[in-house]
């Protein structure tokens, strides 16, 4: 993806994020300058990578397959094996109309899935086999408590409000039924590093062409301006 083409998807997404009334914490602003100049005080949002997140996956056609996210809060993975901390994480995002987000699934990640405003989200979901193919097994879940079964591949809309926990080990894929919609999601500590699961490879984060100044810096860019020294 090209620095340019991040930077527009920067300023659309945070303007639906206003549209709607969903506030980023102020280290969402900061410029790379801002960030050569801090220290150790924001080695917690590099770490957890916090921030701006967008990805094409590989496709080089961002309106077709891609995500716009932003993560707000995420512990560390060490707090699960230990039970204590935060053990938790929380992310925004925004799903155009037909854009795809690839069949994948976690090994350690419970996620719920929340439709918080827009258009409608849609849901394809596929129980896994142990060898990570696609079981055709009826697949249950919960939708706000109240507990479902869909036969394999079922295509589960969500309309603004509603949410779907997502357990460990269960292919999904979604996208916007035809208009943008805003995506929460509330999880155990998330992984983008180790626990996506794709069904067919894919690139997880994009490859940047700098072909202008980044607006604000994506979570794989801390690593080139951000020391966390003073």
């Amino acid at each position: 993806m090209k620095r340019s083409e991040i930077n527009a998807i920067l300023r659309q997404g945070d303007a639906f994020f206003k549209q709607h009334q969903f506030h980023l914490p102020p280290f969402a602003y900061w410029t790379p300058n801002e960030w050569r100049q801090r220290g150790g005080e924001a080695n917690e949002i590099a770490a957890r990578m916090l921030g701006w997140d967008i990805t094409d996956f590989g496709s080089g056609a961002f309106e077709r397959q891609g995500l716009f996210l932003f993560t707000v809060r995420n512990g560390d993975a060490a707090n699960l094996k230990r039970g204590a901390g935060k053990l938790y994480a929380e992310k925004i995002m925004i799903v155009r109309a037909k854009q795809m987000t690839p069949l994948h699934l976690h090994r350690v990640k419970v996620e719920d899935i929340i439709n918080r405003g827009g258009g409608d989200l849609v849901i394809q979901l596929y129980n896994s086999t142990p060898d990570g193919k696609l079981a055709d097994t009826p697949i249950a879940v919960s939708i706000d408590g109240v507990a479902r079964v869909f036969d394999a591949g079922a295509q589960v809309t969500l309309t603004p409000g509603e949410s779907i926990t997502l357990p460990t080990g269960l292919y999904h894929a979604f996208w916007g039924a035809r208009e943008t919609v805003l995506v929460g999601e509330v999880s155990l500590v998330n992984d983008d590093r180790a626990d996506n699961y794709f069904y067919e490879p894919v690139g997880r984060f994009p490859t940047i062409e700098e072909d202008e100044a980044p607006l604000y810096l994506l979570v794989g860019d801390y690593g080139e301006y951000y020391t966390g020294k003073k």
